[in-house]
């Protein structure tokens, strides 16, 4: 970044900054600024006001933030997941734009961005991990608008969104997971079913919705999850996990019954509509020749109504996730095969989620080598 002085008079001088091209007109610029005072003053100046706009704290682009975001939403949408991305177009659409779009970019600093962060939470209502996500948006966003030279730094870097307090993880109690698998096979088996193998593997409920019955190999007796269901505006796409790594678990035996019960059901749709079975199929499906996989917002507004008719209060579908990991962990299986069951890229994911239940793992275990070890003579 250059700068220049030049003096119209004694005791008065013009400050030059030259700019980088206006990202909206792609002109060349510059910056002037007059002040009254000794050269020396004068050089001072000058370069406190190269460091201001090396810093990103004065530009002079007309370019908005609600120009940046959808230019860098285009960026992104084939590089995050379509979840992220419809999540991230939500936040937007809905927030981000109405409170700030108008803003010019020159507008956007560090400090303009705490304050909107507490607006949120105090005035707005919404949790910390939500302005946290809205707070990735737009670090997203300037780091894009940095990289085209629009800015020369990216204040969101330096910004302070509120921290999170991770909430104890309290999964269901397995008395109240088998009053709601029985509830859901009640009324209606294909539900009961999904429900058994959403708490017997600690899959996602993509992952669920996107199994096919090659997935599943009874010789062996394990699943194949090599995929997952996402939810777009408009209907589904079946993409990567989560980990874009496909993982083989093993199954118990009553839940292979269960699955093959599922087989002899659809069998059983296809026949009646005159279909072949297909068997690469959704195992999960809403078609009667299996090609269409389930929605994966289907089943956690099934399992709402569920739960509503049994009375449970407070347990989410991905609650089946915790009750499986945490009954492992309290079982005594190693945290390596509990997070390969669950799909996490690594064991240190699995320790940082379920650490409480580590512990109280952790004082078993000292009471088991002091038994072992007995009292002291």
């Amino acid at each position: 970044m250059r700068g220049s002085l030049r003096q119209r008079h004694p005791g008065n001088w013009e400050l030059i900054v030259q700019l980088s091209r206006d990202p909206s007109t792609g002109r060349r610029k510059q910056l002037s600024r007059t002040h009254l005072g000794t050269k020396r003053e004068a050089q001072r100046a000058l370069a406190a006001l190269v460091a201001d706009v090396s810093a990103g704290k004065i530009s002079s682009s007309a370019t908005t933030l609600h120009e940046l975001l959808h230019q860098w939403l285009m960026v992104v949408d084939d590089q995050l997941s379509p979840t992220s991305v419809r999540e991230y177009r939500r936040l937007v659409d809905k927030k981000i734009g109405p409170d700030l779009g108008k803003l010019r970019l020159s507008k956007v600093t560090t400090q303009r961005l705490d304050s909107y962060y507490s607006e949120l939470i105090h005035a707005g209502g919404l949790s910390p991990a939500s302005v946290r996500h809205v707070h990735a948006v737009l670090r997203g966003a300037l780091g894009q608008a940095v990289k085209w030279g629009w800015i020369p730094t990216n204040p969101a870097v330096s910004a302070s969104p509120p921290k999170i307090v991770r909430k104890e993880i309290r999964p269901p109690s397995v008395a109240v997971t088998r009053q709601l698998l029985d509830a859901a096979d009640e009324h209606d088996p294909e539900l009961g079913t999904l429900l058994r193998v959403l708490a017997a593997t600690g899959a996602r409920r993509g992952e669920v919705c996107g199994l096919r019955w090659s997935d599943l190999d009874t010789g062996s007796r394990t699943l194949s999850i090599q995929r997952s269901v996402a939810s777009i505006a408009g209907g589904t796409i079946v993409k990567d996990t989560k980990t874009h790594a496909a993982r083989r678990i093993a199954l118990d035996d009553d839940t292979i019954d269960i699955l093959e019960r599922q087989r002899a059901r659809l069998e059983h749709r296809a026949e009646t509509c005159e279909l072949a079975f297909n068997q690469d199929g959704y195992v999960f499906t809403t078609t009667a020749d299996g090609t269409d996989p389930l929605h994966p917002d289907t089943i956690t507004g099934a399992f709402s109504r569920v739960c509503r008719s049994q009375g449970v209060k407070g347990i989410r579908l991905h609650d089946l996730r915790h009750l499986h990991a945490t009954q492992l962990l309290a079982a005594g299986v190693p945290v390596r095969t509990v997070s390969g069951r669950l799909g996490h890229a690594n064991a240190s994911t699995t320790l940082n989620v379920y650490a409480h239940f580590l512990e109280a793992s952790d004082r078993e275990a000292a009471d088991v080598i002091g038994n072992l070890l007995g009292p002291s003579e």
